[in-house]
């Protein structure tokens, strides 16, 4: 299992992940990776180190820090470092990528996981791609995209959803995503996403990349393998098994109760207080109570809009976006 972690929020974040996989998966036997950026490379000049206190948290939890150097993207797009830390992976061995900002909620070794057949996290928005009024369409953006890396295009659609409905096309939120082998799965991801940034081609040129890159490819190497989008059998994760919070803000505002309670269960321990009571987000929200007290009380349960951007902009207003 592969997680990335550098200074400052997602270090945090990975203590966070760490205890709650302990806490409500003490079943599960792999190992547990954290990929750490060096300060060097396309990260020269910033502080990716992860601070000692936290380092020592981690491995006493059972985490294996690796040191990996981004070569690529970097600090010009962090969300990179998700691609170029598969290669910090054993190769030929099955992998599982977590965004850092995740929650164990449950069992991960009752997951029915394939490794055959690679897939990723559906918890998504339509989001990308954004067709002109005058075209190109959902149609032709993707198409352009499997036909430039030799894909079958056709093969990857959702009969089940209308035309040009942005869910007829394979998309993914790379908040989680499986396969067989880091090493070959890297290089389909780094090496298609490198030719994607550097040259988009026409059909591109209106859509952003920024910070949607990571999402754009990744379907096409999930479907170059033999992969698609996830079967029952993997119901649990953005389920009962883990939640892809993003933000503990945005975690107080819409989560189940369910979620919450496993959040402030995973962090009760006291050496794992000592090291979150750090950090802004987690010592108001959390330990102080503000997240139960402030956040939840500002949103419906049972009526929560169906975009995050609404959300976002509540907390915003009420000075409780907290990072």
């Amino acid at each position: 299992m592969l997680i990335v972690a550098q200074a400052g929020r997602l270090e945090y974040e990975a203590v966070i992940f760490t205890a709650s996989l302990r806490q409500f998966s003490p079943d599960w036997q792999g190992r547990l990776l954290i990929a750490e950026p060096q300060p060097e490379a396309a990260w020269e000049g910033h502080h990716t180190r992860i601070a000692p206190e936290t380092r020592a948290l981690l491995e006493e939890m059972g985490a294996e820090i690796l040191p990996f150097t981004a070569r690529h993207f970097g600090a010009t797009y962090p969300h990179g470092n998700k691609i170029e830390a598969l290669f910090a992976l054993p190769a030929r061995e099955p992998f599982l990528f977590f965004d850092t900002d995740t929650l164990i909620t449950g069992p991960l070794d009752r997951i029915a996981f394939d490794f055959g057949r690679p897939s990723a996290s559906m918890r998504r928005e339509g989001t990308w791609p954004d067709p002109p009024l005058y075209g190109p369409g959902y149609d032709d953006i993707w198409k352009s995209l499997y036909d430039r890396f030799g894909l079958d295009f056709a093969g990857s659609l959702d009969p089940d959803q209308p035309d040009g409905h942005w869910e007829r096309y394979l998309y993914f939120n790379a908040g989680w995503f499986f396969g067989a082998d880091p090493a070959e799965f890297g290089r389909r991801f780094l090496n298609w996403a490198i030719a994607l940034r550097d040259e988009p081609g026409e059909v591109m040129a209106c859509q952003s990349l920024d910070p949607w890159l990571d999402q754009v490819i990744l379907p096409l190497v999930i479907h170059s393998f033999g992969g698609g989008r996830p079967g029952p059998e993997l119901a649990g994760l953005d389920g009962a098994v883990s939640c892809h919070y993003r933000n503990l803000s945005l975690l107080y505002a819409r989560e189940p109760d369910e979620v919450l309670d496993a959040l402030e269960t995973a962090t009760a321990p006291n050496r794992i207080k000592r090291r979150l009571r750090e950090w802004v987000p987690a010592h108001r929200l959390i330990y102080q109570g503000k997240g139960r007290k402030k956040i939840r009380p500002m949103f419906d349960q049972t009526a929560l809009p169906t975009k995050e951007r609404p959300i976002r902009q509540r907390l915003k207003n009420r000075g409780w976006w907290l990072v």
